[in-house]
């Protein structure tokens, strides 16, 4: 009889390279299909491939999305301002719905009724890759295995890797650091981590990222040329998405840029610590921001604060696929017609500075704002526009004063035109 197909998430790291053995083991009438999503992962993929089919895999999908991530996702939270808790840059969050979606072409492609996946039962990204997959396809079944096998820590998985004869890369029981990596962060948890009293071993811990001490004792000054809201050109030269944030990885993260530690309210109910490094999305965001309030006049800049905290919530929540998602996109890019122009920015030792920008769509305008005397505003008109903006405290002074008169203690207000 034929075997049913499971496409399993495989990213040759520590728990989806166990899940193909333990698979075969439970699941004796199931055909293994693994699917790596390149998302900018600095793997390689060969060694990928050929451990997933020693490990047991029938065929392996083998998926480069990296320009298609940057430009439809990660260029969606830069317009947007997206950042979780005021600190995340949802470096995990925009892969997993993208991820997911390759996982369900190729679950369609190969007939398979059942995707499968290494998220532990206690993380965010089990949410997002099993909503993204009900969202695109409700039929399809998941294996979970972190949430069904009598494996209980990270341990265990080394333990029961090396049973099987599996290469670990690198990873011990001393360097167990949970990591994931794409094009826009890597993350970092885990580990010394996880007890908050200690202090990050930033020596130990960063990939992408110069600590502060070893980022160069002299700046570094970067344009970035948007248009609508997209970043197109870097120092003059345009670049798609990848070569881009490539790009913006290497300068910001020569320069200690992005670096943070987060301790962070999960989906799922608990509090996590977690190091992340975004050297390039970090530039781009603030590079953006600063541009936004040269071109976004007020009511529409201060709403836009509102959506952005609620949009990186719902990306955050594991809602990309949803009708509140794309109807905040809808407004987001109403807003980003103007936002073009050049933003220029200093790079010094993990700080962002802004040096200047430019844009045909200014709603700065020297004239006006300068405190020398201009044509297009006369001081003395701002005399009537107080006297009607004061009116309500005005009256509410006066109402005061004459629920006063009967009390033990007068108040007396004076007004002076």
């Amino acid at each position: 009889m034929e075997k049913e197909k499971v496409v399993l998430a495989y990213s040759g790291g520590l728990d989806t390279s166990i899940i193909i053995p333990w698979l075969k083991e439970n699941y004796d009438n199931l055909d293994i299909i693994a699917c790596c999503v390149n998302v900018g992962q600095e793997d390689d993929m060969e060694f990928v491939k050929n451990k997933a089919l020693s490990s047991g895999a029938s065929k392996v999908y083998i998926q480069n999305v990296v320009n298609e991530f940057v430009e439809e996702y990660v260029y969606k939270g830069i317009k947007a301002n997206a950042i979780y808790e005021g600190k995340y840059l949802l470096g995990t969050a925009y892969a997993r719905p993208l991820i997911a979606k390759k996982l369900v072409e190729v679950a369609h492609k190969e007939g398979a009724k059942y995707i499968a996946h290494g998220c532990t039962g206690k993380g965010n990204d089990q949410v997002r890759i099993e909503t993204a997959i009900a969202s695109l396809d409700p039929f399809i079944k998941i294996i979970a295995p972190w949430r069904i096998w009598d494996i209980t820590s990270r341990e265990d998985a080394i333990d029961y890797a090396e049973a099987k004869g599996i290469d670990l890369n690198g990873i011990t029981k001393k360097r167990i650091y949970s990591r994931d990596q794409n094009i826009l962060h890597i993350s970092h948890e885990g580990g010394m981590l996880e007890n908050p009293a200690n202090e990050p071993d930033f020596d130990e811990l960063l990939m992408m990222t110069n600590t502060v001490e070893k980022a160069p004792d002299k700046a570094e000054y970067v344009e970035i040329e948007f248009n609508e809201g997209i970043p197109v050109k870097l120092n003059g030269e345009k670049l798609n998405g990848e070569d881009m944030l490539k790009a913006l990885n290497k300068v910001g993260g020569t320069h200690g840029i992005g670096v943070i530690d987060l301790l962070e309210n999960r989906l799922v109910g608990m509090k996590s610590r977690g190091i992340y490094e975004t050297p390039g999305g970090t530039l781009l965001i603030e590079a953006h921001k600063y541009l936004e309030s040269f071109v976004l006049e007020k009511e529409a800049a201060h709403f836009k604060e509102t959506i952005s905290s609620k949009y990186a919530e719902l990306v955050y929540n594991a809602m990309w696929f949803s009708g509140l998602k794309d109807a905040f996109d809808a407004f987001i890019d109403t807003t980003q017609k103007n936002v073009t122009g050049t933003v220029k920015l200093k790079l010094y030792k993990g700080t962002i500075k802004f040096a200047g920008m430019t844009s045909k769509y200014a709603l700065y305008n020297e004239s006006i704002s300068s405190f020398s005397t201009g044509d297009l505003y006369d001081q003395k008109d701002a005399t009537g526009f107080i006297h009607l903006y004061s009116l309500p405290y005005k009256i509410q002074a006066l109402n005061e004063m004459n629920n006063n008169k009967n009390g033990s203690t007068e108040v007396v207000y004076t007004f002076k035109e």
